[in-house]
């Protein structure tokens, strides 16, 4: 019996997988870059995750050249070129998902990060409104990542009006003691507090 021949799909999904695993392991050495104290461990682990973000985009971007309706390829494609500095791209790539899928909340997250990646403080904002009725773990993610990027830029403001960034300061501040406040109202919240 003849092997059968593989499909768009089939090669889609293929490159999709493959690309999967090479974002993990881009993660894991970004998280040990962060984690390095020695200047030599630190460029060792980030030069590692930036070879496989750039090797996972050609994969998602292969993969949605082959099944172009694949919204979770388009997602990774904006996910590796926003790690690798891309914002605009990431944007594009996250926008042409959520084309797809509007309710793709995972894109709806990452895009907030790309948003805080361009210094757009509004957009960010309405990202993680729209991920907070629907969505509390990625709101809570894309929180935290707001967090972190207020407390960089306090040091150095990176060219952000050093008055927008203590307003948004306050927001992300107002924003973190609602999300503890009402968490006790979410599904999870109630089920935890009901046994």
């Amino acid at each position: 019996m003849e092997p059968r021949e593989q499909t768009p799909d089939d090669l889609s999904r293929d490159a999709y997988n493959k690309g999967v695993r090479l974002i993990h392991a881009a993660d894991d050495a970004a998280n040990d870059a962060d984690k390095a104290k020695d200047t030599a461990k630190r460029q060792k682990y980030t030069d590692k995750a930036n070879d496989n973000y750039k090797r996972s985009l050609e994969k998602f971007e292969s993969s949605a050249s082959l099944a172009p309706d694949m919204y979770q390829a388009w997602n990774y494609v904006g996910y590796a070129k926003r790690h690798l500095g891309d914002y605009d791209g990431a944007l594009e790539a996250y926008g042409h998902a959520l084309s797809l899928n509007p309710s793709y909340f995972e894109a709806i997250e990452y895009r907030g990060h790309a948003y805080l990646g361009l210094n757009r403080l509004a957009d960010a904002k309405q990202a993680y409104l729209a991920l907070f009725p629907a969505n509390r773990k990625l709101a809570a993610q894309l929180l935290a990542g707001m967090q972190s990027y207020v407390d960089a830029h306090r040091t150095d403001a990176k060219g952000v009006d050093p008055k927008e960034l203590e307003e948004f300061g306050k927001w992300v501040d107002e924003r973190t003691v609602i999300a503890k406040q009402t968490a006790a109202l979410t599904r999870d919240g109630s089920a935890s507090s009901w046994r």
